[in-house]
């Protein structure tokens, strides 16, 4: 990949054919969990008289799901009180919706200014911005499935069944914080 570079109000790069294949592969996979996640969502006789959409109640029960959708407010995981655990679903209720709405918005963004076949990327710093939460969303998911922690070594042994995705990880990483670096510039 040719680093991010900004040009006024566009952010400029370029990605082989196998690299655009990869991200395209990695942001449909998510955006494919998160629909499937909102097609969940129960039919709710009263969202459909108002208008007002509302969403699971319940945490996801995938782990990169829900790392992705974490929950809105935080539990006391030794002794949840019943207020809690009712607030902590009427939020997620609430919000979840929204952000799943977002998210699949950004996964939409890639893959629309993400050529197949790889190439030149021209992105303006509203799509710019969408890129950098689609690949944030993608590094979670990913670094998630992969059991990623700050003390993990850069490499893992080659009989480690991680090991040839956490190559993918990094570059993600590094393809994230060019983005950053080519929009704060």
């Amino acid at each position: 990949m040719k680093t991010w570079t900004r040009k006024g109000e566009r952010v400029l790069a370029g990605f082989e054919q196998q690299e655009a294949a990869v991200l395209r592969g990695l942001v449909s996979q998510i955006e494919d969990m998160l629909q499937a996640r909102a097609e969940e969502t129960p039919q709710d006789e009263l969202s459909e008289l108002t208008g007002i959409r509302t969403g699971p109640s319940e945490s996801p029960n995938d782990p990169v799901l829900s790392r992705l959708l974490p929950d809105y407010h935080r539990l006391d995981p030794d002794n949840p009180s019943r207020e809690d655990l009712d607030s902590a679903a009427a939020l997620r209720s609430l919000h979840e919706p929204e952000l799943l709405d977002a998210k699949v918005g950004v996964a939409t963004v890639v893959m629309e200014t993400l050529p197949r076949d790889g190439g030149n990327v021209r992105l303006t710093l509203e799509e710019a911005d969408a890129w950098v939460s689609a690949l944030n969303d993608v590094r979670l998911a990913l670094g998630t499935a992969l059991d990623v922690t700050e003390d993990m070594p850069d490499e893992l042994p080659e009989d480690d069944p991680r090991a040839p995705h956490l190559g993918v990880y990094h570059w993600l990483t590094w393809v994230q914080e060019s983005l950053v670096e080519a929009l704060t510039a």
